[in-house]
Formats: structure tokens, C-alpha cells, sequence
């Protein structure tokens, strides 16, 4: 089974920007949908940004899009979610997650434990 821990993230002025990373060790990794989840203080937990390890084909919520840039190094078996012009509605913990592709978003089988992203204004 596929373990993943996030790095990074941490803390930003409003117009900043920030990268958070997550590592996949264990299991076959790349037979995972890859993507990152967000929950806000007091909210549920949504979707952000995914991508397909074959072909890089990628896919954003449209809070994200423009915004936000999600990438994958397959050698360092890293997905780093690229954050620009951040925004105070943007502080949340950023999870990382492996599963499938759906098609609203993904089915999410493997959470990392989460990172901290705080946006102040």
C-alpha cells in the first residue's frame, strides 16, 4: 500500500506564493490517481488539483485554476502543488491523496496526515 507524507507549506502573506510537496513511498505508486484535498478551519474538506502519473494530464478546481500549478517528478516520486497569489481563503491544511479518477474528481484510497497553509492578509 502506498504511504504518502506531505512537506512544506507553512506560512505566506496574501499575494505570495508557497509549494507543498508529497512524497509516495511503498507499493506500486504510480498505480495511483495522484491529487491534493484541502479542508478550510470550520469547513469540509475539498478537492484542489490532480494529476495522472502516465501522461501528466492534470485537472483543478476552479478556485485553483490560474492559481495553482500541479506537477510530478516520477524519479523522486514527489507531486509538488504549486500555490501563487495566495489568498487568506486559501489557509487550510493541504492533504495529500492517492486513489482513482472519477469523474468529479477522484476516489481518494491513501491520505497523507496533512500540511498546514496559512495565508494572512
Amino acid at each position: 500500500q502506498v504511504m504518502l507524507f506531505e512537506f512544506g507549506g507553512g506560512a505566506v502573506e496574501a499575494g505570495g506564493s508557497l509549494s507543498v510537496s508529497c512524497l509516495a513511498s511503498g507499493g506500486a505508486f504510480s498505480d495511483y490517481y495522484m491529487g491534493w484535498f484541502r479542508q478550510p478551519p470550520g469547513k469540509e474538506r475539498e478537492f484542489v488539483s490532480a494529476i495522472n502519473w502516465d501522461d501528466g494530464v492534470t485537472r483543478y478546481a476552479d478556485f485553483a485554476k490560474g492559481r495553482f500549478t500541479i506537477s510530478r517528478d516520477y524519479a523522486k516520486k514527489t507531486v509538488q502543488l504549486r500555490m501563487n497569489n495566495l489568498k487568506p481563503e486559501d489557509t487550510a491544511v493541504y492533504y495529500c491523496a492517492a486513489g482513482a479518477e472519477t469523474a468529479q474528481n477522484m476516489a481518494v484510497v491513501q491520505w497523507g496526515p496533512g500540511t498546514q497553509v496559512t495565508v494572512s492578509s
